[in-house]
């Protein structure tokens, strides 16, 4: 039997993603104004896959809300602040996740004209792109497995580590925008 190629020794954020491109019909060996299409296709994608998680933790949301903070009534006419904390939140998580997926969407990518390709070399600019969604595809669907089907409890209690999957997140987004300025 032949040994796999390089291609399919991968660490675990690119075998995500290789799965998803493959699923999505993405190929890796298009032309530079086709990599200029798939990459607003793969960054449609992962703000898919974040509306998923965003998806998820307002589902979540919304139970914890219908639990924890009934209606008052005469023998309860306050809510329990620890309970409006927890869904005040959740309701920043989905906030924040959305503020992510927004900018992924409104990502740029390189204009085709001649003053970039005069001063940077597009297809080497297009295949960092490339890169970088790679690795934004993988970070997005963790993110997605990690919230789907979990209740608002759970959420609340491991607020701090989605909130630092969501920094690594922007700190990619961040890389991404730094080489189209560079």
């Amino acid at each position: 039997m032949t040994e796999p190629s390089a291609f399919y020794n991968e660490t675990a954020f690119d075998k995500v993603a290789i799965n998803l491109f493959h699923g999505w019909g993405y190929n890796f060996y298009r032309v530079e104004n086709q990599l200029r299409t798939d990459d607003l296709l793969i960054r449609s994608k992962v703000g898919w896959l974040l509306g998923l998680a965003r998806a998820a933790v307002e589902t979540a949301e919304s139970a914890y809300r219908r639990t924890f903070l009934p209606p008052p009534s005469r023998a309860q006419p306050y809510h329990d602040p620890a309970a409006i904390a927890g869904a005040q939140a959740l309701e920043r998580l989905s906030q924040a996740i959305g503020a992510i997926e927004g900018q992924i969407r409104a990502l740029p990518v390189p204009e085709n004209d001649r003053m970039i390709e005069r001063h940077r070399q597009e297809a080497t600019t297009l295949t960092r792109l490339l890169a970088i969604d790679h690795r934004l595809v993988g970070q997005a669907e963790l993110l997605r497995a990690l919230l789907d089907g979990k209740d608002g409890g759970w959420l609340i209690e491991h607020a701090t580590a989605t909130l630092d999957a969501l920094s690594l997140l922007a700190e990619t987004v961040r890389e991404r925008q730094a080489i189209l300025f560079i």
